[in-house]
């Protein structure tokens, strides 16, 4: 029932969207982000948690240790539930669902589809559970990711302020008109020692796990990103009087730029690059574009992998740029660094994957995630550890993403087991 629970759930979630239709569209400050929180504050209180939304607008439920005075500290299970334009159901939207399906489940073992071994009723905990779900993991109206669970762990930049939307409305604007105070967002920051760790389940953004015909993996680490904006300068002209070698074409640059990114990273292992906005200016179908704009969204396994692919990027894009006689410069809007999940985390998230096996089937998987995700910030005040689910096709940020639901109850029960196991290191 419990799989089936999560699933409905994501069709309930996926109604509310800013714009109607197959996709979703839901974005940090906006009505849509308040009403997502009221309904999953609801179903919080319905587990048996507390349900607060904090000052950088992320829920937080949290349940306490039956037998232990409450303020220790928490193990955090969660992920996010806003999305990119025409997203899919399931991207974050499972991992925190199934977070609140583990809480049911270790408070009434009996209600659960697999209930916690030797459980009749509810599991004693060593620590408090919270379920955060993120107000920004996806950066999709400010342009900067991570900045709820930045908050979280005490790195908001005073810079994001000022950053602003498609409309013209500042951070700052969004976060007084939602109701928050930007002169407490620092109040969402957590202290390391209130935390016994971060574990997120999510759906794979890639086809490993179906090219296996596996259901589940543990995730290694988390990729490290660089994004820019990149801006070419040429010089706009008649189209219908400027022969070729007079044309300073900052779109074929630009053009030229993003195809040599793809040459470069496919000749890398485990670095990819994406050119995802490409733009003329003035834009107009009878002149040759004068200045073209283009961002770089660069990710890899390694920081020093990443940072050396860049620079083969920065030198072929230089020659390319002197040989039609542009100019260009990259400004860069997000940096994050790879993290590794902990070895303990690891080992847990192992093991509950084990108990949802046949005796002596192989290993489970070890998958590096190209995509970004909440932990990376998290990472900077506690240990972080990661649950991948098969994702047919390995479509996501899309309508046709998908998880199915025998892959949501072997994830569910991984994840209840991993909790149970970390429980037993820490007694």
């Amino acid at each position: 029932m419990a799989a089936q629970r999560i699933m409905a759930r994501c069709d309930e979630l996926a109604r509310i969207t800013a714009t109607p239709g197959r996709g979703i569209e839901r974005v940090y400050l906006s009505p849509e982000h308040a009403q997502v929180n009221r309904v999953v504050a609801a179903w919080m209180r319905e587990v048996g948690m507390s349900a607060r939304q904090d000052a950088a607008g992320n829920l937080v439920g949290r349940i306490e240790p039956a037998d232990r005075e409450p303020g220790g500290p928490a193990l955090v299970l969660g992920s996010h539930l806003d999305t990119v334009p025409d997203a899919g159901r399931f991207d974050g939207i499972a991992g925190v669902l199934m977070a609140l399906e583990t809480v049911r489940m270790l408070r009434s073992p009996g209600e659960a589809e697999t209930a916690a071994p030797g459980a009749s009723g509810t599991v004693v905990l060593p620590f408090a559970l919270e379920v955060i779900a993120f107000a920004d993991e996806e950066g999709t109206r400010f342009g900067a990711a991570l900045l709820g669970s930045a908050a979280v762990a005490g790195t908001w930049r005073e810079e994001w302020w000022q950053l602003t939307d498609a409309q013209g409305v500042s951070l700052r604007e969004a976060f007084v008109e939602f109701g928050l105070d930007p002169g407490r967002v620092g109040e969402a920051a957590r202290r390391p020692e209130d935390l016994v760790g971060y574990l997120e389940a999510h759906i794979e953004q890639g086809p490993e796990l179906e090219g296996r015909e596996e259901s589940l993996a543990v995730v290694s680490s988390i990729a490290s990103a660089r994004r820019f904006d990149i801006t070419v300068e040429g010089e706009t002209r008649h189209a219908g009087g400027t022969p070729y070698d007079m044309r300073r074409d900052a779109l074929l640059g630009a053009s030229e730029a993003a195809l040599a990114v793809e040459r470069i990273c496919r000749a890398e292992h485990h670095i990819i690059g994406t050119v995802g906005q490409l733009g003329a200016f003035p834009g107009a179908v009878n002149v040759v574009p004068g200045e073209a704009k283009l961002s770089l969204d660069l990710r890899g396994e390694l920081d020093e992998t990443r940072d050396r692919v860049w620079q083969q990027i920065s030198d072929e894009v230089d020659a390319i740029m002197a040989r039609r006689g542009l100019h260009w410069r990259a400004q860069e809007f997000h940096s994050a660094p790879a993290v590794f999940c902990a070895p303990l985390l690891r080992d847990v998230v192992r093991e509950g994957i084990v108990s949802t096996l046949p005796r002596g089937a192989d290993e489970p998987a070890q998958i590096f995630s190209r995509a970004g995700h909440d932990g990376m910030a998290l990472a900077g005040i506690t240990d972080v550890g990661m649950l991948f689910m098969r994702n047919p096709g390995g479509i996501s940020h899309h309508p046709d993403e998908f998880v199915s639901a025998q892959d949501v109850r072997a994830g569910l029960q991984a994840l209840a087991e991993a909790v149970l196991h970390l429980a037993a290191e820490r007694r």
